[in-house]
């Protein structure tokens, strides 16, 4: 009897490690694939208890978050001499992703992706960018276009929770230039302005056709979106009318504005969003920077149903989703997009090579390297500087996993080639936004695909950039 008691008191001990181990691989797998792909429709905290929680938690959340930025990068304002967008706003130049200590570029581009994996070596500037709350995400705006646009239309975009991150240096000019393909001759026809409901008919009023003009319209009505909303679960003071989609595509390009894709959870694994550009999207054939989207048209639509409610129908359904028809509105959206030109690349010739008597030698010689040793064409072929392709870089062999501010750094998974034509004019670069300059983008690139280029290279490649 005292046998099997021993032998059952050891069963129990036994059985009782199982089921914590079988609770502990319950919560790693619950942590890998999240509880459910759904958001919670009955909200059960009344709005000002949630505001007055969030408004108190703001300060700390965005301390992290700037302490993060500081520690992967220096933000100081270094303009390039003599390099300007097309309004005028200063390029910034330099590397500004932060090395681990006692290492160089050349150092860290000398290894294998294994040793600087293996050794923690890899800049955490090069890791994937978090959103600056990313357990709650949404779309956050930067304060200079939130300014402007309660100024035009009195609709406010502050979030109580949570600012824009990024310093304003670092983004686009704004407002940007607006370029038509069928009105070159008119250069920058956005005067200056930034185009709201308050003033696009007379922006545009006998330079579209009836067509086009009721697109761009549309394109900055603002309809009802995850964070700002009539609801209880919003996160504007007020209930807002919503979001425009020139609100993040300001005046047909972007305004660095930010936001989690919504196709991948659960949430931590979910990805920031940099607002692509839509100047030049008559030239692509994808649309989304992951998405892989076939056409403008698709892309609009996908906007609405989906981008903006976080891929949650549940949720779009309860918060005001605007269902376009695709027949009259998306077709009028898209067909003025589709409008949206390039800025003018005065050194390039009809192929989108440099004109040898109008470049400077670092630009013939960066061209050079562009299509010889960095090989760079192979996707970012010209005249436009895209395959119109995914490519899946997997940086993900340079660092092991891991979790940063509540963004689980994994893997990026295929990227879409975006057109480098005009890409001076559109900082910060890739996906998410985590590299803000051209010189930052050739040391990314050159560990990635291991060039392993001179000083000198990288310098011409930002040069011969800069000119496309």
């Amino acid at each position: 009897m005292t046998v099997l008691k021993r032998r059952t008191g050891w069963l129990w001990v036994l059985g009782f490690g199982v089921a914590l181990a079988a609770i502990g691989a319950a919560c790693a797998q619950e942590a890998v694939r999240g509880k459910t792909s759904y958001s919670p429709v009955a909200v059960t905290e009344g709005f000002r208890t949630t505001m007055e929680r969030m408004t108190a938690a703001k300060a700390a959340v965005m301390k992290r978050q700037m302490a993060l930025l500081r520690e992967r990068y220096d933000l100081s304002d270094r303009p390039a001499r003599g390099v300007t967008m097309s309004r005028g706003k200063a390029v910034q130049e330099g590397v500004r992703v932060k090395l681990p200590k006692g290492l160089t570029w050349a150092k860290l581009a000398a290894m294998t992706p294994e040793a600087i994996r293996d050794k923690g070596l890899w800049p955490k500037g090069l890791l994937p960018l978090p959103h600056p709350n990313h357990p709650e995400g949404g779309m956050l705006f930067p304060k200079f276009h939130i300014d402007e646009i309660k100024k035009q239309t009195g609709r406010d975009l502050a979030r109580f929770d949570l600012d824009f991150d990024l310093p304003d240096h670092v983004l686009a000019e704004f407002p940007p230039a607006i370029f038509l393909t069928t009105r070159t001759d008119l250069g920058d026809v956005s005067q200056g302005q930034v185009v709201t409901t308050d003033n696009y008919y007379e922006l545009f009023n006998g330079i579209l056709n009836p067509k086009q003009l009721e697109g761009l319209r549309l394109l900055v009505t603002p309809f009802p979106q995850q964070q700002f909303n009539a609801t209880e679960d919003r996160r504007s003071e007020r209930p807002s009318l919503g979001v425009t989609c020139f609100d993040c595509h300001v005046n047909g390009h972007t305004n660095g504005a930010t936001h989690l894709v919504g196709d991948i959870r659960p949430q931590a694994f979910r990805h920031r969003l940099d607002t692509p550009p839509l100047r030049g999207v008559n030239i692509q054939r994808l649309f989304g920077s992951q998405r892989a989207l076939k056409s403008i048209e698709d892309f609009t639509e996908f906007e609405q149903r989906a981008a903006y409610f976080d891929g949650d129908p549940v949720i779009a359904t309860k918060k005001g989703v605007n269902v376009l028809e695709r027949a009259s509105q998306v077709h009028f959206m898209a067909e003025f997009q589709a409008l949206l030109d390039f800025p003018p690349a005065p050194k390039l010739d009809l192929y989108g090579r440099l004109d040898p008597g109008k470049a400077t030698p670092e630009e013939l010689k960066g061209q050079a390297v562009f299509f010889g040793k960095a090989k760079c064409a192979v996707c970012h072929a010209p005249p436009y500087y895209t395959d119109n392709l995914m490519h899946n870089l997997k940086a993900e062999r340079f660092y092991k996993p891991q979790m940063v501010n509540g963004r689980m750094a994994a893997s990026d998974g295929p990227i879409k080639t975006f057109p480098l034509r005009g890409i001076k004019e559109s900082p910060p670069y890739l996906h998410d936004g985590r590299l803000l300059t051209l010189e930052d983008t050739v040391e990314f690139f050159n560990l990635i695909q291991q060039l392993r280029l001179t000083a000198e290279e990288k310098a011409a490649l930002v040069a011969f950039m800069r000119a496309l």
